[in-house]
């Protein structure tokens, strides 16, 4: 009898360790699939964080050894430097006309393109092209070009006989064409949104028409209310990107921010310090600062999100 006992513990205790056995295996694997990910996650995000936070307390031109110097970069940053509030005024003007444009583009073209057609398929490719090039050197140049003292539009002017416009001598219509650039990449919000529009239920619209709603009442009434999630979502993540926005404005500007820094956003000024004057203690303390305001707008987007944001248990 204690044969039998004795076996059947021995039994178990096989089983249990072919489990716990397997149970590791599939822990490994999943962590060896996943180390790519881990190992550049540390290595081009963590580890260069935490030496750029390091630097913001070090005056450092990556020429001599760096010396230590506690807060007096951010209180040189915050008491006398006249371009960080210049460049900061630049970037949120460039953020609160680029992020709504390219919303509202990548929205509109959603529900153009939403409506059954053999060429569907073809359209989101087309529109989603600018998404993926548009950040690019070549089409910053292009840009440039096109809106330059000889360019497209001018030609385009003073063939019809009118004048033309210097758009990169004037500050405001310099950025501006920072922001018609941002406009013209709505590709990837405008995939989000499609993906967004197929969800709702046909059902919705079905009754509304019953109810004699207009195509106008049924957008303000059911489908903005039901994107309001996929909206936040894509709010959050341009603002973010509009935040860090560089390549435009390098290129335009030729790295100078001209007009009248008129084009310095604050990334660009980052790189300003960092690699025209050397100052790379400075930089990494303006990141930091950058880090700071990016993380505190997120946080206020969410805090309003329960105002204008709603889920599917909520009644719209």
């Amino acid at each position: 009898m204690k044969t039998i006992t004795n076996e059947v513990k021995m039994k178990e205790k096989a089983t249990l360790f072919r489990r716990f056995s397997s149970n590791q295996q599939d822990t490994i694997s999943g962590y060896l699939f996943i180390s790519p990910f881990i190992i550049g996650f540390l290595s081009f995000i963590v580890v260069p964080m935490g030496i750029s936070l390091y630097m913001a307390f070090h005056n450092y031109d990556m020429l001599t050894e760096a010396t230590y110097i506690g807060f007096a970069n951010f209180k040189r940053i915050f008491t006398n430097d006249p371009k960080f509030k210049q460049s900061l005024m630049v970037t949120f003007k460039y953020v609160a006309m680029a992020v709504p444009l390219r919303l509202t583009i990548a929205l509109a073209v959603a529900m153009l393109i939403n409506r059954p057609s053999k060429l569907t398929g073809a359209y989101r490719v087309l529109f989603y092209i600018p998404s993926v090039i548009g950040g690019s050197v070549a089409v910053s140049i292009m840009w440039r070009n096109i809106f330059g003292d000889t360019g497209l539009i001018n030609g385009v002017l003073t063939s019809i006989g009118l004048d033309p416009v210097y758009f990169f001598k004037n500050p405001t219509t310099a950025l501006l064409t920072l922001v018609l650039l941002a406009g013209w990449q709505f590709g990837s919000s405008m995939l989000i949104f499609l993906s967004g529009l197929k969800n709702i239920p046909i059902d919705y619209y079905e009754a509304a028409m019953i109810d004699g709603a207009g195509k106008v009442r049924q957008f303000f009434s059911i489908t903005l209310p039901c994107l309001t999630p996929i909206l936040f979502f894509n709010l959050v993540m341009q603002t973010i990107q509009s935040f860090l926005t560089f390549t435009p404005a390098y290129i335009i500007s030729n790295g100078s921010g001209a007009p009248r820094n008129g084009t310095l956003v604050y990334s660009l000024y980052i790189y300003q310090k960092a690699f025209s004057d050397f100052k790379m203690g400075y930089a990494s303390a303006l990141a930091w600062i950058l880090i700071v305001i990016i993380g505190t707008v997120t946080m206020l987007l969410f805090l309003t999100s329960k105002f204008w944001v709603f889920s599917e248990s909520e009644e719209v």
